[in-house]
């Protein structure tokens, strides 16, 4: 079963208003299960074959939040930004700066950010996944433009943890 099969699952389940799907094949075991609030659905996806289990919250097309691992934080570059964190992408998707058209900026250059602060929203396949820092500091640059896609492990944010 490919990503596009389980995503048409979890449309369907999302559709059907059904509580909950389970789904066992030969080398995967997945269950859907939508909770109490309309717009949130739980996929759980545990490949048979002695990996881990991922347990992932995936929201509807209404643009509610996907919670998901914290961004890669990679070590200080060798050049000019060698004082700098660099936040990386942690998924594919597109980045998005502020949570909707008419809203403010997640954060601006020269701001100061906290360790759990929401740095931008990264959609993945319908699903708005918000960015939290990992580090304290100020926003040195934004290396990456709104609404821009972005790729796994993609630079984002330059941090002056100082």
């Amino acid at each position: 079963m490919d990503l596009k099969d389980i995503q048409n699952l979890i449309k369907f389940v999302a559709k059907s208003g059904a509580s909950e799907v389970k789904l066992e094949m030969e080398d995967i075991k997945i269950t859907i299960k939508t909770g109490s609030d309309p717009e949130t659905t739980t996929l759980q996806y545990a490949p048979v074959a002695q990996m881990p289990q991922a347990l992932v919250s995936m929201a509807a097309d209404s643009g509610a939040h996907l919670e998901t691992q914290p961004p890669a934080v990679s070590a200080p570059k060798a050049d000019d930004n060698s004082k700098y964190i660099t936040i990386k992408s942690p998924i594919i998707g597109t980045f998005y700066r502020k949570p909707a058209p008419d809203k403010p900026l997640f954060v601006e250059v020269g701001q100061n950010i906290s360790e759990g602060d929401v740095l931008c929203i990264i959609e993945a396949m319908k699903l708005f996944n918000e960015i939290e820092s990992e580090v304290s500091g100020k926003v040195v640059k934004i290396l990456v433009d709104d609404s821009s896609p972005v790729e796994f492990d993609q630079p984002l944010f330059l941090v002056d943890p100082s």
